[in-house]
């Protein structure tokens, strides 16, 4: 059922620029996080890093962005969300500078939490903004899905331009252009969004769209959310490891995480649409169930058949995601819809950055395709947990 209603022109102005304004962080920052799967393997030569020490470098990034998710949502209550969500940007930009002087394990670690505290303001802030435009006139989350498809399409450019980069360049270089390109996405951004869309989402009273909330269902959303965020991370971790085992190079690694995202962006938008017509437990069920079976399937197909498969495996990968994004606001109690974001995106990234650290040690252990299996084995928990989410939907409403 379509639940648009009519909206005057100069609300449905403020709608659109304050969605571009979402979507155009979200690539950005998107970009910069998933840069690191290409950076990787040449960080492993270059300072002889074992697995684990590699996923302390990815974890490092993605911790931070969970441990400020909540701070940032307080602060913009008393600063307002655009100059957190331009100065986070700007810090993100700053801190791949600093990557491209790195001469040390340690110095490539401060960097990256720099990096990862920049990156902290983004998901919360943009996504409420967005959430608290489109709730008057509807369709708010077909506005998520359209924002996390964005999320893909900067994993999808940025990596696969870096991986091309890198074939001419130094992997220095490249980290001070990410730089470059963080700061000027940063300028572009305090540049293009007017005050009153930062001003009517920090000040707006934002209400439950379809209830009183269900903290039970929250909570088994947010454990949902944070399994499936611990296994794409953890298998994005491995991925560049995998690839090179069949015989990828550096171009051939940064050519199969485009396709990857390639199908992971469509997959956040087909699935956001799916889910809202044949509800969320059903396309959690389909999408979680294909990606541990795909998995698996990876570490046995040779290079070829892998990079074929993984459009696909992309698809259903990343589109849970959107189907999760999409319930917060179903379940989230009267004024809390901000905190619930965050609460939320603190326990998924969270779980991203803790997979890395302890399949990397795992990997170390016992070798790259059983710690990739065990992975798959984590999605099957899931499976009861949409069950209760779904409950919890149906309850409130």
């Amino acid at each position: 059922m379509n639940d648009a209603v009519a909206v005057p022109a100069r609300e449905t102005s403020m709608r659109r620029r304050a969605l571009i304004t979402g979507c155009s962080a979200h690539a950005v920052h998107d970009g910069l996080t998933d840069v690191i799967y290409v950076l990787l393997p040449i960080w492993q030569a270059q300072f002889t890093l074992s697995y684990a020490k590699i996923g302390l470098l990815r974890g490092a990034y993605s911790g931070m962005m969970a441990v400020f998710q909540l701070m940032a949502s307080r602060a913009a209550k008393r600063w307002g969300r655009v100059p957190l969500l331009v100065g986070g940007t700007a810090l993100a930009g700053i801190a791949y500078l600093l990557v491209g002087q790195a001469t040390g394990l340690g110095m490539l670690l401060l960097a990256l939490l720099l990096g990862g505290l920049g990156a902290s303001t983004q998901h919360p802030l943009a996504s409420s903004m967005i959430t608290d435009a489109y709730e008057d006139g509807g369709g708010v989350k077909q506005a998520l899905s359209q924002y996390n498809f964005s999320g893909d399409i900067g994993k999808t450019l940025i990596p696969g331009l870096v991986g091309l980069l890198l074939t001419v360049i130094s992997w220095r270089a490249s980290a001070t252009l990410l730089g470059l390109l963080g700061l000027a996405a940063a300028g572009l951004l305090w540049w293009w969004v007017p005050t009153q869309v930062g001003e009517s989402a920090t000040t707006k009273n934002a209400r439950p769209l379809n209830g009183t909330g269900s903290v039970i269902g929250l909570r088994a959303l947010i454990l949902t959310g944070t399994l499936d965020s611990a296994v794409r991370m953890g298998f994005l971790t491995f991925l560049p490891f995998l690839l090179q085992a069949k015989g990828a190079g550096t171009a051939g690694i940064g050519l199969a995480l485009t396709l990857l995202f390639i199908g992971g962006a469509f997959g956040k938008l087909f699935c956001g649409y799916l889910g809202a017509r044949i509800g969320m437990m059903k396309t959690v069920w389909l999408t979680e169930t294909s990606t541990a079976l795909l998995i698996v399937a990876a570490v046995y197909l040779p290079l070829s058949g892998l990079m074929v498969m993984l459009p696909v495996l992309g698809l259903v990968l990343n589109g849970t995601s959107s189907v999760l994004y999409g319930a917060v606001p179903d379940l989230a109690g009267a004024g809390k819809r901000e905190q619930a974001f965050a609460v939320f995106y603190t326990g998924t990234i969270g779980g991203g950055a803790l997979a890395p650290v302890v399949f990397g040690g795992l990997g170390d252990a016992l070798g790259v395709p059983l710690a990739v299996m065990a992975l798959a084995g984590m999605l099957w928990v899931t499976l009861p947990l949409a069950w209760v989410v779904q409950r919890g939907i149906a309850v409130d409403r």
